[in-house]
């Protein structure tokens, strides 16, 4: 079976050269993906981002990846760096994902994605709460 750091790693390549036909065949029928800001979607939405010229990537990878594996299924937790834009804007630079992974065959599908900003990355929104107390000088 395909290693599962080396499935990601080839899954964040397919999302950054918009590899449909490596998505379409990684993403479980009943794939939904979940932004960060809440939206879901499903299978044909999320491949659709790469129809057009919307979403678009210069780089995308990911790392610290914490894998959890039930086999056949596996929860993994791993941080997503990209540099891009959607219609124009700059996309956030770091999230965290939470993938929900299940064996298929000598490979895996994703069946599931949850995306989540991380506080004080690029992108993100600001920390809640009071602001730090400054120092005096």
């Amino acid at each position: 079976m395909t290693d599962i750091t080396t499935f990601l790693a080839t899954w964040a390549e397919a999302e950054r050269t918009r590899d449909i036909d490596f998505l379409d065949s990684h993403l479980t029928a009943d794939f939904v993906g979940v932004g960060p800001l809440g939206f879901t979607l499903p299978k044909v939405a999320w491949l659709d981002r790469h129809q057009g010229d919307d979403l678009r990537y210069t780089t995308f990878a990911v790392d610290e990846v914490d894998i959890h594996n039930f086999d056949p299924v596996a929860v993994v937790i791993a941080r997503q760096n990209a540099v891009g834009t959607y219609r124009g804007g700059p996309l956030p630079e770091v999230l965290r994902n939470t993938f929900v992974l299940v064996a298929d065959g000598d490979d895996w599908q994703i069946a599931t994605l949850h995306m989540s900003f991380m506080a004080g990355t690029p992108g993100a929104p600001p920390i809640p709460g009071p602001p730090a107390p400054q120092e005096e000088s």
